[in-house]
């Protein structure tokens, strides 16, 4: 099928911070072939359509009556649903039904991997991945119509935390699993956002695409999953060849809950990193909404609950996050996130031989990795609770207006 490339994306392939050129450098990925280049621009106009179908049908029938049906089938299963309508159970057997290619083995590896990054893991998906991605500018016009100003960025990254940790959970993908019934109610949020963002009156479609479309998704993926386990080793968070492959492939099966294209879901970590490069190449625009995002969000440590020396310790935690962002994204990226164009590297310089020792004593000792995972999962939670305190983090509530009127 063919479609038509939107205006935002470029003719060719943009610069990419020196920290991806670097890793996609040493692991011998191309720049994207021409016809590679292509597929991107196109699927910036294409959605997720087994569940794009589903919301539809589920707006034009009743959505008061079938979001119940929709939240029973998710926790409880199908089967649990007397007399479910055929299209909520065409697809719900289908997600209920793992690939033939799922290793579950593989996965739980992956998932301890991804547990014993601890915070520092979690810092490079916030001041990485997550501060350095409001330079693609054709996502933040989805973003600011949503209400992401009004929300906070704070807010936005502990519902994100919060559905990785899921994911990470040992059995969370499984069907019913933790990690599982997060990713597909973020998979809803999706589809709500594209329908009600797409049918806006200010929404100029030819020039920038469909909202939440799967080049964006693509790279969002890559961007909370891998991008974290590679920079992870510029702070000493060194995991082993089949650690890495094993991220990859939990990439690739929370990509498919999520409706990410198969064409984009890595098959091995050098895959992974592939996808990472080109689809930042495409989508790092910059413009006025990368400032807007990006500035309030470095100042948010300055709201976080330290029960001790509170002012003391957010103001370090303000120079840490920015020390993080800095070393990874470098001058150029600095100056049109509005940041300072320089900040010393003091926070992962610190910590890189803390996290090599611990690195060493997790692949050298007899359930090191067990017990890394351990502390690495409980810094986790203690970060999630310096971020927002004693409340809860609920996936999509951030986007809760959307859905009410998709």
């Amino acid at each position: 099928m063919n479609h038509s490339v939107p205006a935002r994306h470029p003719s060719t392939p943009g610069p990419v911070p020196a920290a991806v050129r670097l890793f996609a450098n040493l692991l011998g990925v191309e720049p994207p072939s021409a016809e590679r280049w292509q597929r991107l621009g196109e699927h910036l106009t294409v959605g997720d359509e087994p569940m794009d179908r589903l919301v539809g049908w589920m707006s034009a029938t009743g959505m008061e009556q079938l979001r119940p049906l929709f939240d029973r089938a998710l926790t409880s299963g199908i089967d649990s649903v007397a007399d479910a309508p055929e299209a909520l159970r065409a697809f719900f057997t289908e997600v209920e039904t793992a690939p033939a290619w799922v290793d579950w083995e593989l996965l739980r590896i992956g998932q301890r991997a991804m547990r014993r990054g601890g915070a520092d893991g979690m810092y490079i998906a916030r001041d990485v991945s997550l501060l350095g991605g409001y330079q693609f500018s054709g996502f933040n016009k989805t973003l600011l119509r949503t209400g992401a100003l009004e929300k906070g960025s704070n807010r936005r990254f502990a519902e994100t935390m919060q559905w990785a940790m899921d994911t990470f959970v040992e059995g969370g993908l499984a069907p019913q699993g933790v990690g599982y019934r997060s990713t597909l109610r973020v998979r809803l949020i999706h589809a709500f956002v594209r329908r009600h963002v797409a049918a806006m009156p200010d929404w100029r479609g030819d020039e920038w695409g469909l909202p939440v479309n799967q080049t964006d998704m693509a790279a969002t993926l890559v961007g909370a999953l891998i991008a974290p386990s590679a920079g992870g080793l510029a702070m000493g968070l060194v995991l082993s060849p089949r650690e890495y492959d094993a991220i990859a492939h939990l990439t690739r099966y929370v990509g498919w809950l999520l409706g990410v294209d198969d064409a984009w879901l890595p098959r091995d970590f050098r895959d992974g990193i592939r996808v990472l490069y080109h689809t930042v190449a495409a989508l790092s625009e910059p413009d006025e909404s990368t400032k807007q995002l990006a500035m309030p969000m470095a100042e948010d440590p300055l709201q976080w609950n330290y029960p001790l020396l509170a002012s003391l310790r957010r103001r370090l935690a303000r120079a840490q996050h920015l020390s993080v962002t800095s070393a990874y994204l470098g001058p150029r990226a600095m100056r049109s996130l509005g940041l300072p164009a320089y900040v010393p590297p003091w926070y992962p310089a610190m910590r890189l031989p803390v996290n090599l020792t611990r690195s060493v004593a997790a692949l050298t000792r007899r359930g090191g990795l067990d017990r890394a995972a351990q502390r690495g999962y409980r810094e986790q939670k203690a970060l999630l609770r310096i971020m927002i305190g004693d409340d809860e983090a609920t996936i999509g509530e951030s986007a809760t207006h959307v859905s009410r009127v998709a």
